[in-house]
């Protein structure tokens, strides 16, 4: 079967990611994976049975797949998005250009309400998979919640929805070696809660500060950990100025897995997820996890708390105790 992706995810271009990885072996069970990344430079790269290249979603749009120079043409047999928004109506155009069968990825919880409220964007969003969905021969998700919602809704799919997770190396983590001690890396608190993150909103990482507010209140030497980058870092840098003693921010890491092993908790408080590769990791690395009633947290036995500070704080102490 030869491929065609179109992908929003310029971390392709990056060796050694994660998503270069899961790419490469995507490829090695087909023909051949042609992966189109919207938005990014228009380079050319050919790694095996696996060719990528940037392209503006304007010229996507009116694209027609060709082959490279002195290899003859050959049809794709699927066309796959990554999202059922803006890729995936290029990606419905593509696939009645060429003929191909049409597949739809949902990688976030769509049906959440705060999904919805975040942005006007993604309330024409939303809109967008009202023509996209029904449209597909296929539909992939990530949780067995995305695909309760979409049996739960009107969609009118031609077929049940494919719950197909995120792979994630659980073994590689249980069994990785603790190289770094939060403890000993900060001996000034005798227990830490960990969080790993892009620092957006969506992610809702000012609900962990607000909540370490109340806990230090009755656990003075208690330290939170976030690990991340992102666009809301100063701002949330700034909210956390007055607990600058108990809150401590961390760009990304290699090790993170001695950090699942060696904090008390792990803490996510997203207003919503699709799937939450970060609770699957902080299992299999044994930590105890603190949740919102997103993604795959449900399924993983986290604690569940609401989106207020008042139940963070009270679930934390809880599981600290």
């Amino acid at each position: 079967m030869r491929i065609l992706m179109l992908s929003t995810d310029r971390k392709i271009f990056e060796s050694g990611t994660t998503v270069k990885y899961r790419m490469l072996d995507y490829a090695s069970q087909v023909d051949e994976l042609f992966i189109v990344i919207l938005g990014a430079a228009r380079v050319l790269k050919v790694e095996g049975k696996l060719r990528y290249v940037g392209m503006t979603r304007v010229r996507a749009l009116f694209w027609r797949p060709v082959r490279p120079a002195g290899v003859p043409k050959e049809k794709f047999d699927l066309v796959t998005a990554q999202d059922p928004f803006e890729t995936g109506f290029i990606a419905w155009r593509l696939a009645r250009r060429i003929g191909a069968k049409l597949e739809l990825q949902i990688h976030t919880d769509i049906g959440s309400p705060y999904f919805w409220r975040e942005s006007f964007r993604n309330k024409i969003r939303v809109l967008l998979t009202r023509f996209s969905l029904p449209r597909a021969d296929n539909v992939r998700v990530v949780s067995q919640r995305i695909a309760d919602y979409l049996q739960a809704t009107s969609y009118k799919l031609k077929a049940v929805p494919v719950i197909r997770p995120i792979a994630v190396d659980t073994e590689k983590i249980k069994t990785a070696p603790i190289k770094t001690d939060l403890h000993k890396k900060y001996p000034q608190f005798d227990k830490i809660i960990l969080m790993a993150s892009r620092l957006t909103r969506e992610k809702n990482i000012g609900l962990a500060i607000e909540a370490m507010r109340e806990i230090v209140k009755v656990r003075p030497k208690t330290g939170l950990v976030i690990v991340g980058r992102g666009p809301e870092e100063k701002k949330l840098k700034a909210k956390s100025y007055k607990l600058q003693t108990n809150v401590i921010f961390e760009p990304w890491t290699d090790d993170l897995s001695s950090y699942y092993k060696t904090a008390d908790l792990f803490l996510l408080t997203s207003l919503y997820e699709g799937y939450g590769m970060t609770l699957v990791e902080a299992e299999a690395a044994g930590c105890p996890i603190i949740s919102t009633d997103v993604g795959v947290a449900r399924e993983f036995g986290a604690k569940l708390v609401k989106h207020n500070a008042a139940s963070v704080a009270e679930g934390v102490q809880s599981l600290l105790s």
